[in-house]
């Protein structure tokens, strides 16, 4: 019977770069998920108690403005997880670091989840405020197309039998992909469109009442969070698919057996 070890602990490499390696980075993950779930359910919870409660009703649009709660966190995560799946996709295309490449991998299913949560409730809003479900104008397009962008990486990194092929090859198309990124968020400035302009920006005072700023940033939060939950959850299982046949791998398989 082969003797269980524990998964290491330390190697010789210093600092943050020690948990480029999968064993460091598999413990690291595991201590950070339950930080993340947890605070993703407590800023969930009062976000949603805030917005939907608490929070004024909007003057022009009524109860309806209350989908932005879900709706603008949503949009704005499909983004930035677009932008951290790129990132991580061009480092493991640079470097050849294999968590790098796992993380794009680990990111893109949530990506497309926020992708979707933002179209669906975008077309809730849409219909009460604008009399219609769907209109193809530059922003709700473009967010159309980075959807298939998620779930285009996914579909070319899982035709590859070769798991070095396919982060390459998804890699590439992640990068280049994120000349989208822009164009969503820039295009109700670059063109006539039905969306309106963004109420929350770094160089001006938000257009909102505190209450729902504060309800929108708890959600912000709970999104975030539990983006960094699910990714970190999914990271772990593919550094163990990829790690299978490695000494410490099989040790915690054992151990949990």
């Amino acid at each position: 019977m082969l003797r269980t070890r524990k998964v290491p602990s330390t190697l010789p490499h210093a600092g943050l770069f020690a948990y480029a390696a999968p064993p460091n980075f598999y413990r690291l993950a595991g201590r950070l998920v339950p930080w993340c779930a947890a605070l993703a359910a407590m800023a969930g919870l009062a976000g949603l108690a805030v917005g939907f409660l608490v929070a004024p009703s909007d003057a022009q649009q009524g109860e309806a403005y209350r989908i932005i709660y879900l709706h603008v966190p949503a949009a704005w995560l499909s983004m930035l997880l677009y932008v951290a799946m790129a990132l991580w996709a061009a480092v493991g295309l640079v470097y050849n670091t294999r968590i790098s490449a796992i993380m794009a991998s680990a990111l893109a299913p949530t990506g497309a989840l926020f992708t979707f949560l933002a179209l669906w409730t975008g077309s809730l809003w849409g219909k009460p405020t604008w009399g219609t479900w769907w209109v193809w104008d530059a922003r709700l397009t473009s967010e159309l197309i980075l959807l298939f962008l998620y779930i285009g990486f996914m579909a070319l990194h899982a035709s590859f039998e070769d798991v070095r092929r396919a982060d390459r090859a998804a890699a590439i198309l992640a990068i280049v992909g994120l000349i989208n990124v822009p164009i969503i968020y820039f295009s109700v400035r670059w063109w006539n469109t039905l969306h309106q302009g963004a109420s929350i920006t770094l160089t001006e005072a938000p257009s909102m009442a505190t209450l729902m700023l504060v309800g929108l940033l708890l959600m912000t939060v709970a999104f975030w969070a539990y983006a960094a939950a699910v990714t970190l959850l999914r990271a772990r299982g593919i550094v163990l698919e990829r790690e299978r046949h490695a000494d410490w791998a099989r040790s915690l398989v054992e151990e949990s057996q």
